[in-house]
């Protein structure tokens, strides 16, 4: 093997933006799901809160705060199977979108950038090859 120094004189926009895109939503999937989940258990906390506070005071249900939100509130905890899954989808896709022009723009600047990085490159040996391929 020999060992050949350069520099990296361009990035690939395209590349960049396909891998900043697959990072923002691997973590925007991560994040989504948490916060799906803290949307369920907040929903529930609110409702048994309100139950507490109606019981307690006697006071309607529409003077209540969150009041009005009571059937959306009531769905949300209650399907929390679905809230999750889909909070995480779409917090994925944004974080993807966010993610892929990030990357793009970074690539995009380097290319422009006067200073390149220093690669080291590994190349076989041409006539160690030839040799490899002649044997049986």
């Amino acid at each position: 093997m020999r060992h050949l120094r350069g520099r990296l004189a361009a990035v690939s926009v395209r590349a960049s933006f396909g891998a900043g895109a697959w990072v923002g939503f691997a973590i925007g999937v991560v994040m989504g799901a948490l916060l799906g989940a803290v949307l369920s258990w907040f929903a529930g906390a609110v409702l048994d809160w309100q139950r507490e506070l109606g019981i307690t005071l006697g006071v309607t249900r529409s003077l209540l705060p969150f009041g009005d939100q009571i059937p959306a509130l009531r769905w949300t905890s209650t399907n929390w199977l679905l809230v999750v899954p889909l909070a995480a989808i779409a917090t994925g896709v944004v974080a993807a979108v966010v993610g892929g022009l990030i990357g793009g723009l970074v690539a995009a600047a380097y290319n422009r950038s006067p200073r390149h990085a220093s690669v080291v490159v590994e190349l076989p040996d041409h006539e160690g090859e030839d040799r490899e391929l002649s044997a049986p």
